[in-house]
């Protein structure tokens, strides 16, 4: 019988993004996720959040801590409600991770990934 040979450990920066799409592969996650993205720097009171999402407020900081455990949001106290941020440092860097060694040097397959990107490179 074969076997497939594997590294003794991930390197940091695997284990991260492992962690990092873990808390993003699922549904509720992903949503809330999105919409602190939207949100930008003003960012999203948790209730907001909820509400938004359609699910109770005790579901939704749990949600919002597994992403916070993995580095996607922050947060902060403002009075009696809590403020979460889409954490971009880390949300770009997961996609840097993703796309590091992308399209064998074949600019034509990531060109419409970054659309502005592009854009700008050709003018």
């Amino acid at each position: 019988m074969e076997t497939l040979a594997t590294s003794a450990a991930p390197t940091s920066e695997l284990g991260k993004a492992v962690k990092q799409l873990a808390a993003i592969a699922h549904d509720g996650r992903l949503m809330l996720m999105k919409r602190l993205i939207q949100a930008g720097d003003s960012g999203e009171s948790a209730g907001n959040l909820a509400r938004s999402a359609g699910i109770g407020a005790t579901t939704a900081s749990a949600q919002l801590l597994v992403l916070a455990n993995a580095s996607l949001v922050r947060s902060h106290r403002r009075g009696r409600q809590v403020i979460y941020y889409a954490a971009y440092d880390s949300i770009s860097g997961l996609l840097a991770y993703l796309i590091q060694d992308c399209c064998c040097g074949r600019n034509e397959i990531c060109d419409p990934l970054f659309p502005a990107k592009t854009a700008s490179h050709k003018q």
